[in-house]
């Protein structure tokens, strides 16, 4: 049985362009069956959504919603929500995108400037069990030195400093070194426990660290630490 098959009757679409939205709900509607498009504005959105709705099996994601902060970010949806497929539509035509997207998990990067037949052809790739990538990424670019021969260092997924995380999951890291469960981070933030769940796990691959209490005595350090430097 090919995933088109297996896809069900619901996909989310999470894009905060609400004609660009409709547009992807069109060819998900009209060219594979799908009969529920839930949309979503924001990354947080698209969270909501994927908690609530055990019957979503195709998630679209662009890269430059509110709430996104990077590719880095699809790798707690791919733990959290195994069983669904996730495809970034994006207008990025920068190499490093497409792989850091692939690093975290996803079945696709499918631009957004691709003609509805390129569009039907790639996701019909993807949901048949292949990985669909743009032509682009096989352009021959200058690599960068840092001045003594050897290669400038890439940005870093994860690991090192909490300004690489979002301004929601700033909030749930603050309140997990608070002592607070998912349950009353939930609360606290207005949010679903599956939605807070996604965040934590985020959270924690950024910070490189292993559980929560490793991630509040990372948040003591670094604020110490900045503490010193002022």
């Amino acid at each position: 049985m090919s995933m088109t098959e297996r896809t069900g009757g619901e996909a989310v679409v999470a894009d905060d362009d609400p004609f660009f939205r409709l547009a992807l709900a069109s060819v998900l509607t009209d060219h594979f069956g799908i009969a529920h498009v839930h949309q979503a504005a924001s990354y947080d959105d698209a969270l909501e959504i994927l908690a609530e709705r055990p019957a979503v099996r195709l998630a679209l994601f662009d890269l430059a919603m509110p709430g996104m902060g990077g590719p880095a970010n699809l790798a707690a949806v791919r733990e959290c929500h195994p069983d669904v497929i996730t495809i970034v539509v994006s207008g990025s035509v920068r190499r490093e995108d497409v792989f850091l997207s692939l690093r975290a998990g996803v079945h696709g990067f499918v631009p957004k400037g691709t003609s509805v037949e390129a569009l039907v052809k790639a996701l019909r790739m993807i949901l048949d069990g292949f990985v669909f990538v743009p032509s682009f990424i096989t352009r021959i670019e200058a690599v960068p030195t840092n001045g003594s021969g050897g290669h400038a260092a890439g940005r870093e997924t994860g690991g090192s400093s909490v300004g690489t995380l979002t301004l929601r999951q700033r909030q749930v890291l603050d309140l997990i070194v608070a002592g607070r469960s998912n349950k009353e981070i939930a609360r606290s933030l207005s949010l679903g426990e599956g939605t807070v769940k996604i965040h934590v796990t985020a959270v924690l691959r950024t910070l490189g660290v292993p559980n929560r209490s490793a991630a509040a005595a990372w948040a003591a350090v670094n604020r110490a630490s900045s503490l010193r430097a002022t």
